[in-house]
This record gives C-alpha cells, sequence and structure tokens, in this order.
C-alpha cells in the first residue's frame, strides 16, 4: 500500500497535484513549471487541468563560499528576491550580491532560451496561473518567479507544490492568491525525503515534457 505522507516519484506527485486541484476547484489558463524538476509534475498538472505547460525560471543565488545556501534568488527578468536574514548571517555584502545577481539572472534567460526556443512567452494578462514545483525548502527560487508573475497582471495566481515546511508555505502564501500543497509536515529536513525517486532531471528530461504542446 502507497505511504500518503510520500512519493512515489515526481510523476505521481504530479497527479496527486492535479487531483487535489480539480477538487479544489482550481481552473487554469496557462500551467507553468519551475524547471527542471518541475516539468514532470507541470506535464501532469496541465493535463489534470487541461491547459498548456510553459515555464518560468530562476535561479538561487548562494552564499560566498556556499553556493548550495540560498541567500536570494532571482528570475529571468532580473527580479530578485533576498533572504535578508540570510545575508547578514553569511557576511554577504552589496557588491558581491550584484555581481551574483546578475550572472544568475544571465543564467536564468540562457535556461529560458534553451526551453523556450522561438517560442513566444506567454501572455498572462487576465489569465488564471498555476505555479508548479516539485517542493519547496526555503522556496528561494519560487519567491522570485512568484514576485516576477506579480508584475505580469495575471487574473490569478495560485502556487501547487507536494511538499514545503509549515513555514515557508504560509510565507508563500502571501506572494500567491492561493497556495496548494498537499504535505507540510513539521520534521522536514529536505525535500527529496518525502520522495522514493527523487533522481536529478536531465535538460534533456525536463524539455521533453513541453514538446507535448508542440
Amino acid at each position: 500500500m502507497a505511504d500518503p505522507r510520500r512519493f512515489s516519484d515526481r510523476a505521481e506527485a504530479g497527479a496527486r497535484l492535479g487531483a487535489a486541484l480539480r477538487d479544489r476547484g482550481v481552473d487554469a489558463d496557462v500551467v507553468l513549471a519551475i524547471p527542471r524538476g518541475g516539468l514532470p509534475l507541470g506535464r501532469a498538472v496541465a493535463d489534470a487541468l487541461d491547459a498548456p505547460l510553459d515555464i518560468v525560471v530562476a535561479q538561487k543565488i548562494g552564499a560566498p563560499g556556499n553556493p548550495e545556501y540560498a541567500i536570494g534568488a532571482v528570475a529571468s527578468d532580473g527580479t530578485v528576491w533576498r533572504n535578508e536574514e540570510a545575508f547578514s548571517r553569511t557576511g554577504s555584502d552589496e557588491d558581491y550580491f550584484e555581481r551574483e545577481r546578475e550572472r544568475e539572472a544571465e543564467n536564468a534567460r540562457g535556461k529560458v532560451e534553451q526551453y523556450r526556443g522561438d517560442r513566444p512567452a506567454p501572455d498572462l494578462t487576465g489569465k488564471r496561473v498555476v505555479v508548479v514545483d516539485d517542493g519547496v525548502a526555503t522556496g528561494s527560487t519560487v519567491r522570485a518567479c512568484l514576485r516576477m508573475l506579480a508584475d505580469r497582471d495575471a487574473e490569478r495566481i495560485v502556487l501547487a507544490v507536494p511538499v514545503g515546511p509549515p513555514r515557508t508555505v504560509d510565507e508563500l502564501s502571501a506572494m500567491a492568491d492561493d497556495v496548494v500543497c498537499l504535505l507540510t509536515p513539521s520534521g522536514f529536513m529536505g525535500v527529496g525525503q518525502f520522495y522514493e525517486r527523487f533522481d536529478q532531471v536531465s535538460d534533456e528530461e525536463a524539455m521533453s515534457y513541453l514538446e507535448l504542446d508542440e
């Protein structure tokens, strides 16, 4: 019997997320997945909601000497979110943050070009948008994405993730019109602990989920 507190893989997490969104009566004009790990779930959610799938991209800004520890994130259009507590605690300074912001914004733009190719970005004006990722920990990249989308005149933005710690999910609820999160465990150590299989998703695999809409 499947463990309801875990997901077998991203495909199952996406299917459960899509069913939860349908049950809540969430409608979508477009589903935006965060590459790479969000795209397998985004495909399942887009199919469940009968909506096209596209991407929204942000890159983490790592701390000096510890690139895996996020002190912020920047979206592909340069929109930035900064974790002021982490920024202060890691001894970062404004010059370092600005250099990394510019570098990671360029990386984010490159990823958008790689994934989207010649296809134009979807016009979100007046649209109902569902943003999907495979889970949140600090939620840094999701925060930068939501901040960018807030300026795109969408009618409604719903964040949908399978799992995240209660504090992060609560904070993200202030940045979206609604947040759908299937699991909010208090003993949260990392997203991967809630998946039986949590392999890294390659760019090639991630892009294959978008090709189904072409």
